[in-house]
């Protein structure tokens, strides 16, 4: 979904199954409360609700879909007119066996592995792990058109700026035209 299919009281899932009201919303993100199966509806009037409001940024909204269905045929959509070129089985298995690993898993700025960066030379960097070495935290990442594995200091890696539609657009135009 996109933040403009949101309207105070639309209701949404998101991949674990959880179902969502929108109890308000701001510029860039929406505030949500979870329809629990085991809890009585007049627990969701409101406001103030007496159960907790949960944002949702730019990548939860992403991820939220009306039905199954819209979130099956979305990615379809996505897999048949998108730029991104997707991730091959084997680059997958790295990425998560990566993830895996102890110190990926206690890394203390997840959110930071959310976010799609770009390099100098406009090379997407898809960031799926980070490792704790002498010289403080890496970021381990992949580049889906070169389908290249590298690694950045976390200080370098936070100092590029995210990357938008318009960077893959322009990255899938510069790998067709070689």
């Amino acid at each position: 979904m996109k933040h403009a299919d949101f309207a105070i009281g639309t209701e949404f899932e998101i991949c674990t199954g959880q179902r969502w009201r929108c109890t308000d919303m701001g510029q860039r993100s929406i505030v949500a409360i979870e329809l629990r199966s085991d809890v009585d509806e007049d627990w969701f009037h409101g406001p103030p609700y007496p159960v907790p409001e949960v944002v949702f940024d730019e990548h939860d909204i992403a991820g939220a879909f009306r039905s199954a269905e819209e979130h099956i045929l979305d990615a379809i959509t996505r897999m048949n007119g998108g730029t991104h070129p997707g991730y091959p089985h084997d680059v997958m298995k790295t990425m998560m066996e990566a993830w895996l690993r102890e110190d990926a898993r206690t890394y203390p700025r997840a959110r930071l592995l959310r976010s799609d960066r770009v390099d100098v030379s406009g090379e997407i960097l898809h960031p799926y792990a980070a490792e704790s070495t002498a010289e403080g935290w890496c970021i381990l990442l992949y580049a889906p058109y070169t389908q290249a594995f590298s690694t950045l200091p976390e200080r370098v890696f936070v100092s590029l700026r995210a990357a938008t539609s318009m960077d893959f657009e322009a990255r899938a135009k510069a790998v067709r035209e070689g």
